[in-house]
């Protein structure tokens, strides 16, 4: 029965591909689609930022919490059904945002946004691997990676558009109905559960073996480094070069660009040659990205820094595709929504980790907490250890995955 679902699925993908990838768009779309409004939050409920600042936070700090929960519920209960639970609360969650009558109450609405997303992020993954044909399941992480990147790409630029004429809860209210939207089609287009109504009789430990762990370890560490160029990034190419507000948005745009049209092709290259050696060469791609980051820019200015960027994020496209399908590619399927769930974790906590540890390296390169007091050589003396601190990180993931697969050949070999 099975067997036939699966040739079914391979005759329409897009009934499965287009629920999907709407799922992982507004995951990622609620990620970014904030931040812009936060001098807007602050003039609107009259209060310093380290408050307004929640309403990002609240969204991450839910969505990392929740994801190895989503994919615990979807191993269990069916992956199908909690993707439209997950549907249902992010779309709820946005229209509370919108309508939120103080801060306090759209911290608490964000952070059920942000569980939503869990769910929404975690099972796209599970769901894409579940219907994806095996010698496809690289092109579907790959879209998946595209997708994301969109949706981090289009969500700063949604929201200067609306917020000018809607004010800032029309950044919300633009949630709901794509939310309704993808909600209708997950039901009406995704194939049945077939381990709905089935309890996973495994346990979260016997996840995180011997297997798995390195894929984890080196996703945390890579998406602390891509966090790095979004947090470093705007203050090197602003204080350190001099660029305007407009051309530093107009650079750091050039990676999510990237990102959106690499994705695919890093997924076709994994489906043709295998993750194992794509992985390699993704690793190998983001070192030198870094590492061109430390060294580059200082010497050649904007110029150096686009060359590092244009290295670095096909690294990371390659790297994300083939370490999804290396995670899950032996995974029976009443289990992928826990790994699914494993790697979104692993990979927020890397996000964090980039946001603090590396920001605060950068500010320690710079020689000052009070970053709008800094000279242009401290900031470029900051950018240079902090991308050699992220080359190293990128050097100790390689590290780790060429221990994991020289010692699966040696147990398993050819």
């Amino acid at each position: 029965m099975e067997q036939t679902e699966l040739l079914a699925l391979e005759k329409t993908p897009a009934r499965v591909t287009i629920p999907l990838a709407l799922a992982m768009l507004l995951a990622s779309l609620g990620t970014s689609i904030a931040n812009i409004a936060l001098p807007t939050l602050a003039k609107a409920f009259s209060a310093p930022f380290v408050q307004v600042q929640a309403v990002v936070v609240a969204y991450l700090a839910a969505l990392t919490i929740s994801v190895v929960i989503a994919g615990r519920l979807g191993d269990r209960l069916g992956l199908k059904p909690m993707l439209a639970t997950g549907l249902a609360v992010f779309a709820g969650a946005s229209m509370l945002c919108a309508i939120a009558p103080t801060l306090w109450l759209l911290i608490g609405a964000r952070a059920l946004q942000g569980i939503g997303a869990a769910f929404l992020m975690t099972l796209a993954i599970a769901l894409m691997r579940q219907t994806a044909s095996e010698g496809r399941i690289g092109r579907a992480m790959g879209l998946l990676g595209t997708v994301s990147a969109m949706g981090t790409a289009l969500g700063p630029s949604l929201g200067g558009l609306l917020i000018p004429m809607t004010g800032w809860r029309g950044i919300f209210w633009v949630q709901v109905p794509l939310a309704i939207l993808a909600l209708f089609l997950a039901i009406s287009m995704l194939p049945p559960s077939p381990n709905k109504g089935k309890a996973a009789s495994i346990g979260l430990r016997s996840e995180m073996n011997l297997r798995l762990a390195p894929n984890l370890l080196a996703n945390l560490l890579v998406a602390s480094v891509m966090m790095t160029t979004l947090v470093v990034g705007p203050f090197y190419l602003g204080m350190g070069l001099g660029l305007t507000e407009t051309q530093v948005g107009f650079v750091m745009a050039v990676g999510p660009v990237i990102s959106i049209f690499s994705g695919v092709p890093a997924g076709q290259l994994v489906d043709t040659f295998g993750y194992s050696h794509m992985l390699a060469i993704g690793l190998i791609l983001l070192a030198a990205g870094a590492f061109l980051l430390a060294l580059l820019p200082n010497m050649i200015g904007v110029t150096g820094y686009v060359l590092s960027i244009i290295i670095l994020t096909p690294g990371y496209q390659l790297f994300q595709a083939a370490n999804n399908t290396a995670a899950l590619a032996n995974v029976l399927s009443d289990r992928r929504g826990t790994v699914s769930g494993l790697l979104s974790l692993s990979r927020n906590i890397g996000l964090i980790t980039g946001a603090s540890a590396m920001g605060a390296t950068f500010a320690f390169g710079v020689g000052t907490d009070e970053l709008s007091h800094a000279t242009a050589l401290g900031i470029t003396s900051g950018m240079r250890l902090t991308f050699l601190v992220a080359g190293g990180l990128i050097l100790v993931a390689m590290g780790v995955m060429f221990r994991h697969f020289h010692s699966a050949h040696t147990k398993h070999p050819q």
